[in-house]
């Protein structure tokens, strides 16, 4: 399984050079039940989905968020509900009290996630309002990204919620706004039917013995049955 370990408490390397977090969490239970060891590959998000269509990997396991283009090519299995989130240093510097104050503000986000996307259509709401777009900054991972607001180069991230949670809690950042865009759901991702069908099978039983619900009410997220495409039971999505 490909993984981004650079966002705590989903998947990070911690002090002792472990993979730890939920999505790790998550990745073991599955292959556990599938009679496996998990093994894997930390690389940056904008291989994962390459790498998995060229097979350097079975599945993604890093909180991919479920879109139906992605969908068009590779199944998808939705598992939580996340959302994003404006993250500062702490103390909130710049005052920012709303997407408006984002006008003019220099705002990180990783390459290639919907995290740039949704960035890049805050600014153009800005622009289309008479207000100054924001000064977007593109990293390669979001460890690059918060290492960048640490020191003040950037003015605020735009990541999911339950990582500005995360690092709020240890007074590292803050989350000024709370959540401002609507829940997505996180999936896995795969390339071959046989292995969706599997996890599917894996995490039913999951939910069944409630161990889906401890390992996704640790980490602070929701699950996937308050996503309003959740159809009664949890699933794979793969519409080419």
């Amino acid at each position: 399984m490909s993984t981004n370990a650079t966002l705590p408490p989903m998947q990070y390397v911690d002090a002792s050079g472990n993979l730890v977090g939920m999505n790790v969490d998550l990745g073991n239970e599955i292959a556990r039940r599938l009679c496996l060891k998990a093994r894997y590959v930390n690389v940056q998000f904008e291989a994962q989905i390459p790498g998995l269509r060229n097979r350097r990997w079975d599945m993604i396991d890093t909180g991919l968020y479920f879109t139906t283009d992605r969908a068009r090519v590779m199944q998808l299995i939705p598992y939580s509900v996340g959302a994003l989130a404006v993250i500062t240093n702490s103390g909130n510097p710049h005052g920012l009290k709303s997407l408006k104050d984002l006008s003019g503000a220099v705002v990180g986000v990783e390459l290639g996630g919907i995290e740039e996307r949704r960035a890049r259509e805050i600014s153009a709401d800005l622009t289309k309002s008479g207000s100054k777009p924001s000064d977007i900054r593109v990293f390669n991972s979001y460890s690059d990204a918060f290492q960048a607001l640490a020191a003040s180069q950037i003015d605020a991230v735009l990541a999911g919620s339950a990582i500005g949670n995360y690092y709020a809690k240890r007074g590292q950042f803050a989350v000024p706004l709370g959540q401002v865009m609507a829940p997505a759901p996180a999936a896995l991702a795969t390339s071959d039917p046989a292995i969706a069908a599997a996890v599917v099978e894996a995490l039913a039983s999951m939910a069944a013995d409630g161990t889906y619900q401890r390992i996704i009410n640790q980490y602070g997220m929701t699950t996937i049955d308050k996503w309003d495409g959740y159809r009664g039971k949890i699933q794979y999505f793969y519409t080419p």
